[in-house]
């Protein structure tokens, strides 16, 4: 609908151009007899192409608005459901215990990354669910089970950042290999205080 309303001021502006100019050229040769009548022609068609310019200006600007709204809002659905996402995460390894609540709400986190996510993420998802599956095979989480969904949250969490915010990374000229050593290197570090205490 937005692309019409463009062709149609811009199809406006270029019928007024060229009226314009045939309508000078006969003008010109027609009313240079009569005092200012050039100029006042000059000023009706200059402010004529200027409402249209700026009416193709304006409706461009809103566009640009409006995609940059629902670039706002799309980002922020995507940080919410990382975060839920997260939270269920760290609910169900701190109980150390994984209930039929917990799987349902990771059905409904499913779907809702479904909805935002980039494939990326979504194929990571499916490594930590499995990893997660594994772990709660006994229906609680112990042993080595932590470890191992520690490393795979870390790089899941290397896919939520870079769909997050990857083009901040790569302006700050971090590579995606630098930020997953930083995170798996974190990772690493706080299973081994969590195992010192």
């Amino acid at each position: 609908m937005r692309n019409v309303k463009n062709i149609l001021l811009m199809c406006l502006t270029g019928v007024t151009f060229v009226g314009g100019y045939a309508f000078l050229r006969y003008s010109y040769h027609v009313a240079d007899r009569f005092p200012f009548t050039q100029e006042i022609v000059l000023v009706v068609l200059g402010t004529v192409v200027t409402v249209l310019i700026t009416a193709l200006l304006l409706n461009k600007q809103t566009a640009v608005e409006v995609q940059k709204e629902q670039n706002i809002r799309f980002l922020e659905l995507k940080r919410k459901n990382y975060e839920d996402l997260i939270d269920q995460i760290e609910d169900i390894v701190l109980s150390e215990n994984i209930t039929e609540e917990d799987i349902v709400r990771f059905q409904f986190i499913t779907h809702r990354l479904a909805i935002s996510s980039s494939p990326p993420v979504l194929e990571e998802y499916h490594n930590f669910l499995e990893a997660l599956n594994a772990a709660a095979k006994d229906k609680s989480i112990s042993g080595e089970d932590p470890r191992k969904l520690s490393e795979s949250l870390a790089n899941l969490t290397i896919k939520i950042r870079a769909d997050l915010i990857g083009e901040a990374d790569i302006a700050a000229d971090y590579t995606q290999e630098q930020i997953k050593r930083l995170i798996l290197r974190n990772s690493d570090e706080s299973m081994e205080l969590s195992e010192s205490v």
